[in-house]
C-alpha cells in the first residue's frame, strides 16, 4: 500500500512514526530517484529516536552517525559509490553489529551487502507534487 506525502514535512512526520517502532539493530533500505525524499525520511526518524542532530545528506562523505537518541543512527548514501568494496572499507560490518539503526540510501546499488531482516523503503515523486511511500 501506497502512502500520500504532500510535501517535505509530512515525508518528515512520516519518519518519525517509523521511529517509533524501531528497534536495535534494525536496517532500512530507502531507494527512489533523487527528490523521491529519502533524505527527508532520514531527518524524521533521526528525530523521532530524539536526536536532535541536523540531518543532511552523507552522498560525499557515506556516513553520517547520530548519537545521543533513543538508539544510534547510521546513515549511508551509496549514491556515488561504484564498488562494495568502498563501502565495506569505513567499516560497513562493525555499523552492522553496532547495535544501532542502519539506514541506507541509494540502497538497490548494492543489495547484497544488506542483511535479510532490511525494511525495504521505496520512495516516488508523485504526479502533481508530492511523494509516496512504500514498503516492498
Amino acid at each position: 500500500m501506497k502512502t500520500a506525502l504532500p510535501d517535505e514535512e509530512a515525508t518528515v512526520a512520516a519518519g518519525r512514526a517509523l521511529a517509533a517502532v524501531l528497534n536495535a539493530g534494525d536496517c532500512l533500505a530507502l531507494v527512489g530517484g533523487l527528490g523521491a525524499g529519502k533524505t527527508h525520511l532520514s531527518k524524521g526518524i533521526v528525530a523521532g529516536l530524539g536526536c536532535a542532530a541536523e540531518v543532511t545528506s552523507p552522498t560525499f562523505t557515506l556516513v553520517h552517525e547520530y548519537r545521543g537518541g533513543r538508539l544510534p543512527v547510521f546513515h549511508f548514501d551509496f549514491y556515488r559509490i561504484d564498488s562494495a568494496e568502498e563501502i565495506l572499507a569505513v567499516g560497513w560490518d562493525d555499523y552492522l553489529d553496532e547495535g544501532g539503526i542502519l539506514i541506507a540510501e541509494w540502497a538497490d546499488k548494492f543489495p547484497d551487502l544488506l542483511p535479510e531482516h532490511t525494511a525495504w523503503w521505496k520512495l516516488d515523486l508523485a504526479p502533481g507534487g508530492g511523494r509516496t511511500l512504500e514498503k516492498r
